[in-house]
């Protein structure tokens, strides 16, 4: 097999059969797999001959799993002491390409020995190569042992008649043979010692005589009748008493006997003495038996025809074989009727010195079946005459011989052959097939070589892309990519060429004309070859893009309805808390410019809740669009439920009972507290408004795993390990459409007025926004369960959240402060706030004009910046600043974010930040806190 190119070859088992063998060879191979003959195919462009198809039949036969014999080489399944000749006879037979049969002792998987009559066939393709051969295989232990039989046969028979002989001898000299004499007047037997010790009677006593009933008394009982009624025969007329019969001694053994004898009769022919011999036969009886079970167990049929005789002698599996009931003897004419006419009998007289073949095959019809079937005969052909005179044999001659069944093989022979002669055709008609093929598609079909370069291409390419045949052959695959698509082409091509075949792998191909074509590429990989074949997409890319246009059109016209339901909400809840702010301050100037001094508290507050109010819905707007400024942090979920306990109870009412359930040794999620704390809140008023009637809040905490199956079926989600809070209630529950927009913005089933369909909405942006996930499960009647899955942080020191009361307004000390914020009137809040607590306040209103004074020689102790600065934004001004003043302090304030959405993502050491609209206090106490920790990195020591 040396220099043959190594192939490597894809297998493929649909249908059974590799589609390029199936190609070659047709339907009939298809039809010899599923004959039930056991079938290999092997690559014969590679070393080793390996196996690349085995049918299950031959799976059946050793035992082996296609699995596990994929690409073993030929000769893996030979038996140890196979014969090396043989194994080289194969090896010469495939070096030559060409047929073979040979006997080789094969192992099946489970240990066992036997012969397989291999017979290999070429499979030539189209240009006379043989790429594959094909070999049979049939289970030949039986026919071998069948040989084996014949010659234990010959020896047995011969040995039998040695030991015929011997018995005949012992008996003429009075050795080994026991006699008997049955005086029938006097009812008396006497016996030699022989014949005592065999029948387990007293020496002594037979010889003085004993009753005739002891001529039967220790015969084996399945005998006995059989003996008298043949004593019985010879007493009334019959002349030879000749039977084997079993006798059982006194310690119990069996012994076979051949019994021969005969009457001596008076003138008027009464019978006076019943004399006769007798021989022990039990090793012969065994030897018979034996051959009988071979016989059986091979599938092998005895018979022996004495030329001239009308019977022939024959096996019980002789007559089985044949069809006919069991029996030892048999009519010439009964056995060659059976034979087809169109075959030679089975049994002939042999004249003038004629000799029968060793070995031929013939045809019969069953008579029990009707079925025909093939059998083989083997024999020797015996001379039996006397000679003459001058040492010439006479003319008596008889035939040993042995029958079985060949009727499988048979048929695999006729349907190789039949495949053999009809394979040239099929290779002929299928390369017709595949020229019609590459001729008339309409995708690009391209052979390419290890170097890139195009070997051969089909005539669409004129059709595709412009150019004729001859301009693309002998050109690199890369001349006809599109510049942008050079590399990634390259490395496909790379892939492909190394058993990656490509699937769908998608390219601009050049068009002669200078135009472009979107092109989707499938391979398979054939030795140093690869073959491609194109699908030209252009088309569907512009359909496609033109649906991606259409689509995008549709989302901008569901984003222009969201944004009509957003502004109709904020302009009427903001109205009202415009209301608040508005009416409650014009009350209060007027009042003061009346110097009515007193309950202006009651108006201040009233106008703040408004304020707060607008202030809440717009985090929750933020929190629905992901733009809100979170600050994850490790958070202890089971205390954070519990400290909201109280909190809850007072909130549901009298007529929600409150159950909290909470997993031990539950890990820490990382998250932002205020923000769950609002989402827990939020749920458990939505689970409250769902039992009117009352009715069972549960809350409870675990830990859950999400493989990958389920996070694939929802975009930005982890696989891995999160904590879960399920908020659960007994209520109305949600019927599956309500559940399909539940996080939909402005979306309530409340009535107008109660609800601003926010709250899901906030909820699901925030635990998205911090990598986490929702659900909901709920059936109408039958409660809804809102499941959060927060993702695990490893860190320490958990907050635990809870509801921190108002301290003092800490002050500063002189520190000087630079405030940059483009609006006037939340300027100058900060500024008189400053004033206020003792700090010593600067102020720009962009970030221009900002860094003329961080680039001064001006002392600042604090900078403090909007972060939408227009022009350069906050985040900006802050690193330049930084690189001018390294370790500044920098206070970011923020409506909103998009860059500064999560916190730590945003903020570097010594920032920190506040989200719009903040209290004054809030402000002081991060402006406090931020110095102060300053005050702690700069007193340690470095």
């Amino acid at each position: 097999m040396s220099g043959r190119a190594e192939a490597v070859i894809v297998m493929e088992r649909d249908g059974g059969v590799l589609p390029e063998v199936r190609a070659l060879c047709g339907p009939l191979l298809d039809a010899l797999v599923q004959s039930g003959m056991p079938l290999t195919i092997t690559d014969h462009r590679r070393p080793g001959e390996p196996l690349v198809f085995a049918n299950p039949a031959f799976e059946r036969l050793t035992g082996h799993a296609f699995s596990g014999l994929a690409n073993r080489p030929f000769g893996f399944l030979a038996a140890a002491d196979a014969d090396p000749a043989i194994l080289a006879g194969i090896e010469e037979a495939l070096a030559a390409d060409r047929p073979l049969t040979a006997d080789l002792r094969v192992m099946r998987k489970d240990g066992t020995i036997f012969w397989d009559r291999l017979r290999l066939t070429p499979v030539v393709d189209g240009q006379g190569a043989t790429p594959y051969f094909l070999w049979t295989h049939c289970d030949q232990t039986v026919d071998l042992a069948r040989m084996e039989v014949e010659a234990e046969l010959a020896a047995s028979r011969q040995a039998l008649a040695n030991a015929k002989e011997r018995a005949r001898l012992a008996q003429a000299v009075g050795g080994t043979a026991g006699a008997w004499e049955w005086d029938v007047a006097d009812g008396r037997l006497y016996a030699d010692a022989r014949f005592a010790e065999l029948y387990g009677l007293d020496p002594v006593a037979t010889g003085n005589g004993l009753s005739t009933d002891a001529f039967f008394d220790s015969i084996h009982t399945d005998d006995r009748m059989r003996i008298r009624i043949a004593v019985a025969g010879v007493m009334h007329g019959a002349d030879i008493f000749a039977k084997d019969y079993r006798v059982v001694g006194r310690d119990g053994t069996v012994h076979w006997v051949s019994a021969r004898g005969g009457a001596d009769r008076t003138a008027d022919g009464t019978v006076r003495r019943f004399r006769g011999v007798l021989a022990d036969i039990t090793e012969q009886k065994r030897v018979e038996e034996q051959l009988r079970v071979a016989q059986t167990a091979g599938g092998v049929g005895t018979f022996e025809y004495i030329s001239g005789f009308g019977t022939v002698s024959v096996s019980e599996q002789f007559c089985r074989l044949l069809g006919l009931h069991p029996t030892t003897a048999l009519p010439v004419r009964t056995v060659n009727a059976v034979v087809l006419a169109d075959d030679a009998p089975l049994i002939t007289s042999l004249e003038g010195g004629e000799t029968a073949p060793p070995y031929r095959e013939f045809r019969i019809r069953r008579p029990d079946t009707g079925e025909i079937r093939w059998l083989a005969q083997r024999g020797e052909h015996r001379r039996d005459g006397k000679r003459d005179r001058e040492g010439r044999q006479g003319s008596g001659s008889r035939f040993i011989g042995v029958i079985y069944d060949i009727t499988a093989s048979k048929d695999a022979e006729a349907k190789l052959r039949q495949f053999a002669e009809t394979l040239e055709a099929r290779v002929e008609e299928r390369t017709r097939e595949r020229d019609r093929v590459w001729n008339n598609s309409r995708d690009l079909l391209v052979i390419i070589g290890a170097d890139g370069i195009c070997r051969a291409v089909s005539p669409s390419w004129t059709a595709i892309l412009g150019y004729e045949t001859d301009e693309v052959a002998g050109r690199q695959v890369q001349d006809f990519v599109h510049a942008d698509d050079v590399v990634a082409t390259a490395e496909a091509l790379m892939g492909a060429l190394h058993d990656q075949n490509l699937t769908n792998f998608e390219n601009r191909q050049l068009h002669k004309d200078g135009s472009l074509r979107w092109i989707s590429w499938n391979t398979s990989k054939e030795g140093d070859l690869v073959y491609a074949y194109g699908r030209d997409i252009t088309e569907d890319k512009q359909r496609a893009d033109m649906l991606r246009q259409t689509e995008e059109q549709l989302r901008q016209a569901q984003k222009m309805e969201a944004v009509g339901q957003l502004t109709g909400g904020l302009a009427h809840d903001f109205n009202n808390m415009l209301m608040g702010v508005i009416g409650g301050l014009d009350i209060v100037r007027r009042r003061i410019s009346q110097g009515r001094l007193n309950d202006l508290d009651r108006f201040m507050d009233a106008s703040m809740a408004s304020a707060q109010r607008a202030a809440a819905l717009t985090h929750r707007l933020l929190a629905f669009s992901r733009r809100q400024s979170l600050d994850p942090k490790p958070i202890d979920v089971n205390g954070l439920v519990r400290s909201m306990e109280d909190l809850l109870r007072r909130t549901l009412g009298e007529q929600i009972e409150l159950r909290i359930t909470v997993a031990e040794n539950l890990t820490a999620a990382r998250s932002d507290v205020n923000q769950l704390e609002s989402a827990i809140l939020n749920l458990a008023i939505n689970a409250r408004d769902a039992m009117p009637d009352g009715g069972i809040l549960t809350i409870e905490t675990s830990r859950a795993t999400l493989d990958r199956s389920y996070t694939n079926r929802h975009d930005g989600l982890s696989p891995g390990d999160y904590v879960m809070i399920r908020v659960s209630d007994t209520g109305m529950g949600m019927p599956p459409d309500v559940v399909a927009k539940a996080f939909d913005p402005f979306f309530t089933t409340k009535p107008i007025g109660q609800g601003t369909g926010l709250g899901l909405s906030m909820i699901y942006g925030f635990v998205k926004q911090t990598g986490g996930h929702v659900r909901i499960d709920s059936e109408p009647w039958r409660g809804t369960a809102i499941i959060l899955y927060l993702p695990c942080d490893g860190g320490a020191n958990a907050q635990d959240g809870g509801f921190a009361g108002m301290g003092e307004t800490p002050e500063g000390a002189g520190e000087i402060v630079l405030v940059v914020e483009d609006d006037d009137s939340v300027r100058l809040l900060v500024l008189d706030v400053l004033q206020e607590l003792g700090y010593t306040a600067l102020h720009a209103a962009d970030g221009r004009g900002a860094l003329s004074v961080i680039e001064s020689s001006s002392q600042i102790d604090l900078l403090i910046t909007d972060v939408g600065l227009p022009g350069l934004n906050g985040r900006q001004l802050a690193e330049i600043a930084r690189r001018r003043r390294p370790n500044l302090p920098v206070l970011f304030v923020t409506g909103y974010a998009a860059n500064a959405a999560v916190r730590g993502d945003f903020l570097e050491p010594g920032m920190d930040m506040v989200m719009k609209p903040f209290a004054m206090d809030e402000l002081a106490a991060k402006i406090r806190g931020i110095l102060e920790e300053r005050q702690v990195l700069a007193a340690a020591p470095s």
